[in-house]
């Protein structure tokens, strides 16, 4: 969905852009639709916002912007690759109309922020993940699992060049995730287009994101190596020293907190907002 806020600039109404479609694989089997969606939607936003006066956006980007060539850890001065799936590559070429955008009307003020996977759940219990159908996402799919909605979870790919032979991501708690979203907003001012890294700078590998479940929960993990996905990369993590100096934003919490905000979430709400 995409919200419009007010904050606090004087007389400023600001853009958070959230709309779109975000699965890897599916975005493999549908790119059609997710250019549909995700980059015909956005000149859409684009030329409404010109003609509401609205000079100022977050736009929720993606670490796959950085392409499958890109080196490790991400930094942002690398700019767009070759990316591997057309999830991504709808996340790049947002990106550059936004860019060409800030040049076209230097008036505009508009941070990327290039997420990379955020997980886990407000610590209440109260809000969390629960996607329709068969989760494309690992956390949601394993809390899952966990609660008995389903059987086992499939770890697609055991034979990447990583130290376990699994995909190694950099996951962040959702809550940071949201705390840097409020400090992008608070950076809006100055025109242009700025990227940042919203990570925590430390790749985890699905095996041993299963184990950190299992410890913190105690609740055990059946899975099974299924074969690769089509468009995932083995390895990718952020390099976070811009969103760290510029922003002033770091992510705060721990692997294990976002594991036990997980499973605080999903034991409490076994069918999700359904049950």
């Amino acid at each position: 969905m995409k919200v419009r806020y007010s904050v606090e600039f004087p007389s400023v109404v600001c853009d958070q852009y959230f709309a779109g479609l975000k699965a890897v694989g599916e975005s493999v089997q549908k790119p059609a639709e997710y250019y549909d969606v995700n980059v015909g939607g956005t000149a859409k936003l684009l030329l409404a916002m010109q003609r509401a006066g609205v000079v100022k956006i977050v736009f929720s980007s993606s670490a796959t912007v950085y392409g499958s060539e890109a080196p490790t850890p991400y930094v942002e001065y690398l700019g767009r690759g070759t990316t591997s799936n057309p999830y991504g590559t709808s996340k790049a070429m947002i990106e550059q109309m936004l860019e060409d955008q800030a040049i076209a009307h230097p008036e505009w003020s508009i941070a990327l922020l290039r997420y990379f996977n955020p997980i886990g759940a407000h610590e209440s219990g109260s809000i969390g993940e629960d996607p329709l159908g068969i989760p494309s996402n690992l956390m949601p799919f394993m809390a899952q699992v966990a609660v008995g909605r389903r059987d086992k979870l499939s770890v697609f790919g055991g034979d990447y060049p990583t130290p376990d032979g699994t995909c190694r991501r950099d996951y962040l708690h959702v809550m940071d995730l949201a705390e840097g979203h409020v400090k992008a907003f608070q950076s809006l001012g100055k025109p242009g287009c700025d990227a940042y890294n919203l990570g925590t700078g430390s790749p985890v590998s699905v095996l041993e994101m299963i184990a950190a479940f299992e410890a913190e929960t105690g609740v055990k993990i059946p899975y099974e190596i299924a074969p690769r996905r089509e468009g995932d990369l083995a390895q990718f993590w952020a390099d976070p020293y811009k969103a760290n100096q510029k922003l002033g934003w770091s992510a705060a919490r721990s692997l294990n907190q976002m594991m036990a905000d997980t499973w605080r979430w999903q034991s409490q709400n076994p069918e999700g907002y359904g049950g």
